[in-house]
């Protein structure tokens, strides 16, 4: 039975079951057919209850205030929380009732480290977080979708004060000159829990991992680039991608012929890798029909982290993501850390066509690989470009496009281009092309040209 949104619900015995054909490597110029045919009713999209939740890992939803200031006046221009002691945390953010609603102000944090006296200085929150659901998806009309701030990493944390304070009348936009701050808001700390402990990569079968469903089910789709329950998927060797491309087509190897434009699939460590808690999101997968566009962002989430940090960082928008936004799933499809790790992102396969929430308006027909970071003033490791390179010469070429080339994309609607309005974009675009913001930050955006011409070497064009 075919759903018009391209879902699969995730039945642990039909993943296992059919894992051969769902979680074929490269079978993906055909990723509609394979996704739409299979596809059964799919589940609520309600976000789980913290009773529900099994695995590490917590958020404290405070609400926050009007300011003295603001009380006296009667306008709410200026809300906050005084320092306070809470349970820890490691990521902050700022959410608020109405997705359509945007915060035309400041958002500033400080925190104490946990087991300290010690309080930061001030710290801005990035207010315009527009990676977020294409408008009129089922993901986006789900009833549970939040306004919300770019979450910031914090490190170790256990106490907090925030500020927030509307522009100037003058400053807002034509249709709101209030000055008003969105309703509801509320502060989200984000403990992302302790890193799961290390475990090999089992042969198969779900009772031989020990893995749950929900896990057994978001592994089983890479299953034939990887173990069941692996931590990565590992990197093959340029020749073996184009052998596996042109198998996936249904051809016979041959090095005398020509070969397809693909780079070296590169190590991506999974979902299982950087440990999520798969009961967070929802149980079914979204697919859309092909990948014509990268879309590189940045987290926004501060530079302050290790590389060992990485995962807990990408814990901690994950259920940001979900818990806060009220998303369902982290809404990148990779994540690229400062030392140029690769990480799977939203569950559905990596080298499948999953529809993410990452550019608002341009979700579908593309992917989004967001950069661990804020790189508006500060430059991007070499690292963390070369991985984009590497990355999007494998995803993109798995889908015949060109790293060099523009395509064409159209507009679910957003504050650039109009619905339905069909727009030319690079295939390795910035956040900023499809949106008008200031990701992936100017510093990243200025390396997107030797990422693009990187990319397109690398799959030997």
């Amino acid at each position: 039975m075919t759903h018009p949104n391209g879902r699969i619900r995730t039945d642990l015995s039909t993943i296992v079951g059919m894992r051969g054909f769902l979680a074929s490597s490269i079978g993906v110029t055909c990723a509609a057919a394979l996704a739409l045919p299979l596809t059964l009713p799919t589940t609520s999209h309600a976000a789980p209850t913290p009773a529900q939740e099994s695995l590490p890992g917590s958020t404290q939803s405070l609400p926050l205030t009007p300011a003295p200031a603001s009380r006296a006046v009667g306008t709410p221009q200026e809300q906050g929380l005084q320092r306070r002691d809470v349970r820890p945390f490691s990521l902050v953010g700022v959410v608020w009732d109405d997705p359509d609603d945007v915060l035309h102000g400041h958002v500033q944090v400080r925190t104490r480290t946990t087991g300290t006296a010690t309080w930061s200085a001030w710290q801005d929150v990035e207010t315009h977080n527009d990676d977020a659901p294409d408008p009129d998806t089922p993901e986006r009309t789900s009833g549970h979708v939040r306004g919300s701030t770019a979450p910031l990493w914090v490190g170790d944390s256990d106490g907090v004060e925030v500020r927030v304070k509307a522009d100037a009348p003058a400053a807002t936009r034509a249709a709101d000159r209030t000055g008003a701050l969105p309703k509801g808001l509320r502060l989200e700390l984000v403990d992302p829990g302790d890193e799961p402990p290390p475990q090999g990569a089992p042969a198969d079968g779900p009772r031989a991992t020990g893995l749950s469903a929900e896990t057994a089910a978001s592994s089983a789709v890479n299953a034939e680039l990887a173990p069941l329950g692996a931590l990565a998927v590992p990197a093959l060797t340029k020749e073996a991608t184009e052998d596996e491309v042109i198998e996936a087509r249904g051809g016979e190897p041959d090095a005398t012929k020509a070969r397809p434009y693909v780079g070296a699939r590169p190590r991506i460590i999974t979902r299982k890798g950087w440990g999520a808690d798969e009961k967070l999101r929802e149980r079914d997968f979204a697919y859309t029909k092909t990948v014509k566009a990268a879309f590189v962002h940045h987290s926004a989430s501060g530079n302050n982290y290790r590389c060992s940090q990485a995962p807990s960082v990408i814990r901690s928008i994950y259920r940001y993501h979900v818990k806060s936004s009220g998303w369902r799933d982290i809404g990148y499809n990779f994540l690229v850390d400062k030392c140029g790790n690769i990480y799977e992102g939203r569950a559905g396969g990596i080298a499948k066509p999953v529809m993410g929430a990452h550019t608002l308006g341009f979700n579908t027909n593309s992917m989004g690989v967001a950069v661990l970071g804020s790189f508006g003033g500060a430059n991007p490791p070499a690292a963390a470009v070369n991985a984009i390179a590497k990355l999007t010469a494998w995803k993109l070429g798995l889908y015949g496009a060109n790293p060099r080339g523009t395509t064409y994309l159209k507009s679910g609607g957003g504050n650039l281009y109009r619905k339905g309005k069909n727009v030319r974009l690079h295939v390795i675009s910035g956040h900023r092309d499809g949106f008008a913001t200031e990701c992936p930050g100017r510093r990243l955006y200025n390396k997107l040209g030797k990422a693009r011409s990187s990319s397109a070497h690398l799959q030997g064009r």
